[in-house]
């Protein structure tokens, strides 16, 4: 039972690290799936074959290096001097992905909730600073609450949306992109992620003594994703091409479900993007303090303000133009990852209890 709820925990831990700000708003699934029209049905499949394969296959291995962040894993992938450039890299992207997530945060507020931008701003970040003293812990206990429930409103979504005149459009609706673009979008699409999920795949992966326990959990997990993308593909495709003119999508279909649902919904989503980004400026903190021996709430505030000021650009300009671009510079190391000989699933598991012991204060794993 114990190793149950591990397991559980590692699966909507790697699906509320996927699902952020682009995710639950739908707008990341409206531009790199639906709207390529019937493709984006197999294409959504290989996603999820894909993230189930190398969101498993990264924590294994980083199970097996004991890394303490992301720099740890990239070195083992590319080799000491490129795998720390390649970390810190990694890191202006994450800086930049964060400041997306953030945001949405500030539409969510906007578009949904008819309050400031900055005031979504501000929450998020006095949220996320509260947060971040507790460690990995914290972002365990948030996914374990909050993906149950982002998973029942997808099932609410799919139901309504068998009641509507178009229900088949997910595999009737046309586009005028290229076959090939919509093959090549899921690719860049979970690359990107995947590269950006090492922020929290690994220390979790780290942390966790169970091969079989980080092997279902990231099963579970993939698969979860999956399921997620689907209903939200399902739904939002009834309602094109109009959707596209919302920055929230999925919070606009949820208005017409009803008031309560919507409120539901739109708490959800921010509190979805609100989990990543905790999670995300958390992985980040860790590859920081291995270079710079400072307080850690000093390099949490600097990370946050640096995404407040990157996030007043706007979520949808920030979208489109960043993330297609980290997409394309992710597959390289997507591809670095699939040629990675450690880590395989069939090695023994470690028999001990599921989850290492982390220390709070430094960031670091004791390995006892």
């Amino acid at each position: 039972m114990k190793r149950n709820i591990h397991v559980l925990q590692i699966a909507f831990t790697y699906i509320g690290t996927i699902v952020g700000a682009g995710f639950a708003t739908g707008q990341e699934i409206l531009q790199f799936f639906t709207q390529y029209g019937r493709w984006a049905t197999l294409t959504i499949m290989l996603s999820t074959l894909i993230f189930v394969w190398l969101g498993t296959k990264m924590m294994l291995i980083a199970h097996d290096i004991s890394a303490r962040s992301y720099e740890d894993l990239n070195k083992h992938l590319f080799g000491a001097r490129a795998g720390k450039w390649i970390s810190w890299f990694t890191l202006i992207i994450l800086i930049g992905v964060n400041s997306v997530m953030l945001a949405g945060a500030g539409s969510v507020f906007v578009e949904r909730l008819h309050l400031h931008y900055q005031t979504g701003l501000l929450i998020t970040l006095i949220g996320t600073y509260l947060l971040l003293s507790k460690g990995i812990k914290a972002i365990l206990h948030m996914n374990t609450i909050v993906v149950p429930m982002m998973m029942i409103m997808s099932i609410l979504l799919i139901n309504s949306t068998l009641s509507m005149p178009n229900p088949q459009s997910f595999i009737t609706n046309t586009s005028d992109y290229s076959i090939l673009r919509a093959w090549i979008s899921p690719l860049l699409y979970t690359s990107f992620n995947l590269a950006m999920a090492q922020a929290v795949l690994v220390p979790l992966g780290s942390q966790t003594f169970s091969r079989k326990t980080i092997r279902w959990g990231g099963v579970l997990g993939g698969i979860g994703v999956g399921f997620m993308l689907m209903s939200a593909h399902f739904a939002m495709s009834a309602h094109m091409p109009g959707i596209r003119q919302f920055e929230i999508p999925m919070g606009s279909i949820a208005y017409r479900l009803g008031a309560l649902v919507e409120i539901i919904y739109i708490l959800l989503i921010f509190m979805e993007i609100f989990s990543t980004f905790v999670a995300d400026i958390y992985g980040v903190s860790l590859q920081i303090r291995q270079h710079i021996q400072i307080s850690p709430k000093l390099i949490t505030l600097f990370i946050m303000l640096t995404c407040f000021l990157i996030s007043q650009f706007g979520f949808s300009s920030l979208l489109s133009v960043l993330y297609p671009i980290f997409g394309m510079l992710s597959l390289m190391w997507v591809s670095k990852l699939i040629m990675a000989g450690r880590g395989g699933p069939f090695r023994s598991s470690r028999p001990r209890s599921s989850f290492r012991h982390s220390d709070s204060k430094s960031g670091g794993t004791r390995h006892g």
